[in-house]
């Protein structure tokens, strides 16, 4: 696989995605606000086909005024390649690259040739999640993770629904498979874990919660949210609480301890595939935006 030449830490480890409308350049600065790990400037869904040429206009500008600082948490969603305006975006993006753009998003993902000419007209130093939102993007989901650049799954849950005529509800219980399909495919390419879809409903952090709970427990790390209220809430689910953390090292200091042989702690017998899993909650601690409360406290 082509290794980028940029640093993906960031985009690897991030927890909240929020779009924002290229259109809108006035919440670009607010999106940075909101305690979002990473700002997605939206070129697809959120604009309308008039709009199209003045959103890339828009997104030009209003990245040139940001600092190097937030343009680092920005990444572009582009239109699909299989759309008139993609070509148009990817030549507007090339003057962003050298600017700091770092990464963007490829909607209706369904080929590894079509990312590969992605990735050559933007260059290495630009990473590519592209999103799995149909049927034939999930059919090629192990070859799109080897795709050049390619960084971290992401999926388009609503277009998946679309693409197949699924009627879900809100636990989207038929979806469980298409995502667990991502995180196998991810860890066989050795990538990061996926990022979820969204949650339309934008004011039920109820709602939000039992999404982001469900994506834990199928071993997503990542979520797309659709306005700056779910950012908080998605952010302090996918951290570990601090139960979780303080159980974590006390299975790495008993792992220690006993010198790497199994033992007991509170009547659970723990051996190394425990003590993985301690290790790797540890792993995702790391400090929280000032916007973002652990619910499980």
């Amino acid at each position: 696989m082509n290794r980028p030449a940029y640093e993906p830490s960031l985009l690897a480890s991030a927890r909240s995605f929020l779009f924002v409308p290229a259109t809108r350049p006035e919440r670009f600065a607010k999106a940075l606000a909101s305690g979002a790990d990473v700002v997605i400037i939206d070129l697809e869904d959120a604009v309308a086909p008039e709009f199209k040429a003045d959103a890339c206009a828009q997104l030009l500008l209003g990245f040139k005024q940001m600092s190097s600082s937030e343009r680092k948490r920005v990444m572009v969603r582009i239109n699909a390649s299989t759309t008139p305006w993609c070509g148009n975006d990817l030549a507007q993006l090339q003057t962003l690259i050298p600017l700091g753009l770092s990464a963007v998003m490829v909607p209706k993902a369904e080929s590894a040739a079509a990312l590969a000419q992605v990735a050559n007209t933007l260059g290495p130093n630009c990473a590519l999640l592209p999103q799995v939102e149909t049927l034939a993007g999930l059919d090629a989901v192990n070859e799109i993770t080897h795709a050049p650049q390619v960084l971290r799954l992401v999926f388009g849950n609503i277009d998946f629904q679309a693409d197949l005529g699924l009627r879900c509800d809100a636990d989207e219980l038929e979806l469980q498979p298409v995502r667990l399909a991502l995180v196998m495919a991810s860890r066989r390419a050795g990538l990061p874990a996926p990022v979820d879809g969204v949650t339309l409903a934008t004011q039920d952090s109820a709602r939000l919660q039992a999404d982001v709970a469900r994506s834990r427990r199928g071993g997503l790390t990542g979520k797309l949210c659709i306005h700056p209220a779910q950012v908080a809430d998605v952010n302090a689910m996918f951290a570990p609480s601090v139960a979780e953390v303080n159980w974590a090292k006390r299975i790495v200091s008993g792992f220690e301890a006993s010198a790497g042989a199994v033992f007991l702690l509170d009547g659970h017998m723990i051996d190394a595939p425990v003590v993985l899993l301690a290790k790797s909650t540890l792993a995702l601690t790391r400090p929280l935006s000032s916007a973002a409360m652990d619910p499980h406290e």
